[in-house]
Formats: structure tokens, C-alpha cells, sequence
């Protein structure tokens, strides 16, 4: 994995995209290499939460793909359109790799957010679309551990992340509980 990582930061479409980003909500560094940045330096801090080297390297590689393409993505699309960020990120990465979970993960990294909100404005969320997230994803303990990473950056406020774990616990075994949160 640690060579399909140097791949990916070698390929001219991601060098062109890690550019793009402003500040806005939710993303105050702008720029998607300084999200990328921020996201390996929490990468470092789990280390010692006992990760092992095959986590750290799908982390790496889930870090720097799966907001790349939000250059080429129509704004404000939904997770499945193929034109969303996440479905355009998928798509690049399936030109690395073949794994389908950690496919899964970069389409489907923006749900916990989207169930939040759900859950924030009208006291309940979509639980079909829970379910078929608890469904396709088999590593729940990388793809938290992942959330943790993307969720704990400036700008992120960390209530809505433990929120989702918590909902993740009644239904699925994982060693990541909301301790973890950085």
C-alpha cells in the first residue's frame, strides 16, 4: 500500500487537484494538501492507539484520495451522484486498488455527517440508509478510525462524530469508541 500512496501523489490529477479549496465551513485551511496535512499529523497520533502498519497504510492511503476530487466535482452533489466528489474519488482510486471495502469507504465517507444533520434538524435520520452503511462496510474499526482522522480537524466540531460512533456501538463490534476522538 505504501507504493500505491507514492503512486497517487505522483499522479498529475492529484498534484492539480490538491490545490483547489478556499475556506468555508468545516474546511478553515482551504486548500484540500493542507486538509491532507492536517489528516496525517492525527494519523501520527494514533499510533500509539496500537494501529497496525497495514491500518496505517489504508489510512494513508484513505487520507489522500478521498477528498481530491472535490475540483471536478459538481457542488453540492449528492454522495452517489457519479459527478460528487466521493464517486469521483472512488472512481481514481479503483485505478490503484480493488479493494471493495476500502472502496466503500471513500464513497460512503461523507454519510456520518449526512445522518447527523438528519438527526440535528428533525430528532430522527434515515435508518435504511444506516443499515445499508452498516451493511457495506466490513472494517468498521478502520472506517472509524478514519472518521476520526477526517473529523477531528479544525473546523470540525467533534460531538457530531462522537454521535455517530455511539450509534455505530449498538449495532457493530469495534475497539474504536469515542475515546478515540482526537
Amino acid at each position: 500500500m505504501k507504493d500505491i500512496v507514492k503512486k497517487i501523489m505522483a499522479d498529475p490529477r492529484y498534484q492539480k487537484n490538491i490545490e483547489f479549496g478556499e475556506p468555508r465551513t468545516g474546511h478553515p485551511e482551504g486548500k484540500i494538501k493542507f486538509h491532507i496535512a492536517e489528516l496525517e499529523e492525527n494519523l501520527e497520533k494514533l499510533i500509539p492507539r496500537g494501529i497496525s502498519q497495514e491500518q496505517y497504510w489504508k489510512l494513508k492511503f484513505l487520507i489522500h484520495v478521498h477528498d481530491t476530487f472535490k475540483a471536478d466535482a459538481t457542488p453540492n452533489s449528492r454522495i452517489l451522484n457519479p459527478n460528487s466528489h466521493a464517486s469521483l474519488a472512488k472512481k481514481f482510486a479503483a485505478e490503484f486498488i480493488d479493494d471493495e471495502d476500502l472502496l466503500n469507504m471513500i464513497q460512503f465517507h461523507d454519510v456520518n455527517y449526512a445522518l447527523w444533520l438528519q438527526f440535528h434538524r428533525t430528532g430522527s435520520y434515515d435508518i435504511q440508509r444506516f443499515e445499508n452503511l452498516l451493511d457495506t462496510i466490513q472494517d468498521w474499526d478502520l472506517f472509524l478510525m478514519f472518521l476520526i482522522l477526517d473529523g477531528s480537524t479544525k473546523g470540525k466540531e467533534r460531538s457530531k462524530l462522537i454521535w455517530f460512533i455511539q450509534e455505530v456501538a449498538n449495532y457493530k463490534e469495534t475497539r474504536v469508541d469515542e475515546s478515540w476522538v482526537l
